[in-house]
């Protein structure tokens, strides 16, 4: 890593999260926040870990394609034994990637959200005590984000829940279609390492949210969505300018279906496909390369705040 510009300590961000933030103009900006990115979690970020019943997870398969995946448990599935570790215990469902990903040492991403409060919190690291049901994941990088763009739900038990059918494909049929349109909410995983075992360096995995629509379909393979303006750190667009393999994850949240896609991701950084988007700072294009559709799966559900509660709520759906 190179030594942040005029502080003369080490900096947080690797060369492509540089890159991009100098691009958007807010390098300096970035490397101010980076003070918050830790090589342990505090307190209030294992208590939160602790009292989540979900926990997104980024990794990269055999094949070195990016993955994002959905862990779901009782409250108290994940513990803290100390900051600089995470302990998770939970099944995870059949026809997810990351059933064969699992192994020791690997570099993973975890992201806690709690949609009822907007609240969540990321933790980068790698995978080590992998045992039947249960894993731990040791600190690189602890940090919190802002709430913007998290739609509120609240989340319940299902009644009358099976696991569906699995799909697999490497184009966008009907059924993921309509999923994909009438989404507000999508997971990203993004993978860059060099090998040389620094912090900045793995797996993350990032929310991302915009009114139902954001997301464009473009032919059969392709989906466009618009970055908007955010916390600055850049970590998602700095790992794909070095490495633009990535993985997305949909979540039907009232049906319970899973849509996992992982493929190639390009930057659009202005022209006239980046001034169609309201408000967007720059364009995502991704290239599918095989999704998986499990219809049913999830053994949660959430039901959905509306966008007017949240509009006389904070004075801004975002």
């Amino acid at each position: 890593m190179d030594d942040a510009e005029g502080t003369g300590e080490t900096s947080p961000f690797h060369a492509g999260e540089q890159e991009a933030q100098e691009r958007a103009g807010v390098r300096d900006r970035a490397e101010r926040a980076g003070g918050m990115i830790r090589d342990h979690m505090p307190e209030q970020h294992r208590d939160f870990f602790a009292q989540l019943e979900t926990l997104f997870v980024g990794h990269v398969d055999q094949q070195g394609r990016p993955w994002a995946s959905l862990l779901t448990g009782e409250s108290g599935f994940i513990a803290s034994d100390d900051p600089t570790q995470l302990q998770i215990q939970a099944d995870i469902l059949e026809g997810d990637p990351l059933r064969d990903s699992l192994q020791e040492g690997m570099d993973v991403g975890l992201l806690g959200l709690e949609f009822h409060s907007r609240r969540r919190n990321r933790m980068n690291g790698k995978l080590h005590s992998l045992r039947p049901g249960a894993f731990s994941v040791k600190v690189a990088q602890s940090f919190g984000n802002c709430p913007r763009f998290i739609q509120t739900r609240h989340l319940v038990a299902r009644t009358g829940w099976r696991s569906g059918k699995q799909t697999r494909a490497r184009v966008i049929g009907s059924a993921q279609r309509r999923l994909i349109e009438q989404a507000d909410t999508f997971f990203i995983a993004t993978q860059f390492s060099e090998g040389k075992g620094e912090a900045a360096e793995g797996v993350d995995v990032s929310h991302r949210g915009g009114k139902p629509g954001f997301l464009r379909i473009d032919g059969d393979a392709q989906i466009l969505w618009p970055d908007f303006r955010g916390n600055a750190l850049f970590n998602t667009i700095g790992n794909i300018l070095l490495n633009p393999r990535c993985g997305l994850l949909l979540v039907d949240f009232e049906g319970g279906d899973l849509l996992y896609m992982t493929g190639q991701t390009e930057v659009i950084w202005e022209g006239p496909e980046v001034e169609a988007f309201d408000a967007a700072e720059r364009l995502l294009r991704f290239t599918v390369e095989e999704l998986i559709h499990l219809e049913d799966a999830l053994p949660v559900k959430w039901e959905f705040e509306a966008y007017s509660r949240v509009l006389e709520k904070t004075g801004s759906w975002e």
